[in-house]
């Protein structure tokens, strides 16, 4: 059995974003980063949704892990050198048998994932050899010297490959130069990754692409609180052409789970509340002290504080002063 489902190679907006969205499908993931790649040449984000004025490398760059570490990945400072096929254990064993991939850092010890997200946007060797018909790098001339490359078409659209359980998110045509371009990339193979898991799990094509959506509970209608009314949706929408038989364990089985993630889309305003107090918690964590300061009317602060709020903060009783269970 495989250590991880699935191994991000490469933490920057493509890798960490990937591992955000696999990770909070409650697939079992690992970030290896060391360093910040191509994004170090970039002297500050201008055009990153979300900062009005950019946000400087080091900052966007823990946020992304902080992220990938609250949806539940781990991320590991150590950078791949190899991943290769795991063996079935049979020498004469053929590659249907095989399981997953070893993938093996500088520093620390190899993990076995059955999936692997390739997220290194300038290099790819580490992939080498995984493809028997040597498709993943081609040569070109250049000072007169032959070199070779990743071909950067060789992943689809959705990052899938000619090699089962390797997704290439980086290096492709279309993770670019941009980070947010590289993000959307991540987020467009992670949704790959978790339909191709599910399938593994027993659904099917048309089930297995879900959507990502938190909604209000008090935005939903009363029939829509029922687990029966979503079965019937799911009979409606898959029932009639689905590859398997609608009476069978299989299928409820799969239609369950996903009446389960529908329900668990819908928050109350309580739980708005708290997740917007920790978004900012979060956030502020980052920023400079001074910086927050500045951004506020120190008038405007004091009026939400009292010596209550601050002494249960300083006892650890409470959120910091000025958040929601910090007043």
């Amino acid at each position: 059995m495989a250590d991880r489902d699935v191994a991000v190679v490469g933490g920057g907006p493509a890798g960490a974003t990937a591992a955000v969205f696999i990770a909070r499908r409650g697939l079992d993931t690992v970030v290896f980063d060391r360093g910040r790649s191509s994004i170090a040449r970039c002297a500050h984000l201008e055009n990153y949704p979300g900062f009005p004025e950019g946000i400087d490398v080091e900052t966007l760059y823990g946020l992304l892990h902080d992220h990938a570490e609250t949806a539940g990945a781990a991320v590991i400072d150590d950078m791949v050198e190899s991943v290769e096929r795991a063996g079935s254990g049979d020498p004469d064993g053929d590659d249907s048998e095989r399981e997953g991939f070893i993938v093996t850092p500088q520093e620390g010890d190899s993990v076995t994932a059955r999936r692997v997200v390739a997220a290194t946007r300038y290099d790819g060797e580490y992939l080498r050899g995984l493809d028997d018909e040597d498709a993943m790098f081609e040569e070109y001339e250049h000072g007169g010297e032959i070199h070779e490359s990743f071909v950067r078409d060789y992943a689809d659209r959705d990052g899938t490959t000619p090699v089962e359980g390797l997704y290439v998110a980086s290096p492709s045509e279309e993770a670019d130069m941009q980070a947010v371009v590289a993000a959307g990339r991540g987020a467009r193979v992670a949704r790959r990754v978790v339909a191709d898991a599910r399938i593994d799990d027993g659904w099917w094509e048309e089930a297995a692409l879900g959507y990502d959506w938190l909604r209000r509970e008090a935005a939903r209608d009363d029939e829509w609180a029922d687990r029966d009314r979503w079965r019937e949706w799911f009979d409606d929408h898959h029932g009639e052409d689905a590859p398997v038989d609608p009476a069978s364990d299989r299928f409820r089985r799969v239609r369950e789970s996903f009446v389960d993630n529908r329900l668990a889309q819908y928050v109350s305003d309580e739980d708005v509340a708290r997740r917007t107090e920790r978004g900012h918690v979060a956030l502020a964590g980052h920023l400079d002290p001074a910086a927050v300061a500045d951004a506020h009317d120190p008038a405007d602060l004091l009026d939400e504080l009292d010596d209550d709020a601050i002494r249960g903060y300083l006892d650890g009783r409470v959120g910091p002063p000025g958040t929601e269970t910090g007043k």
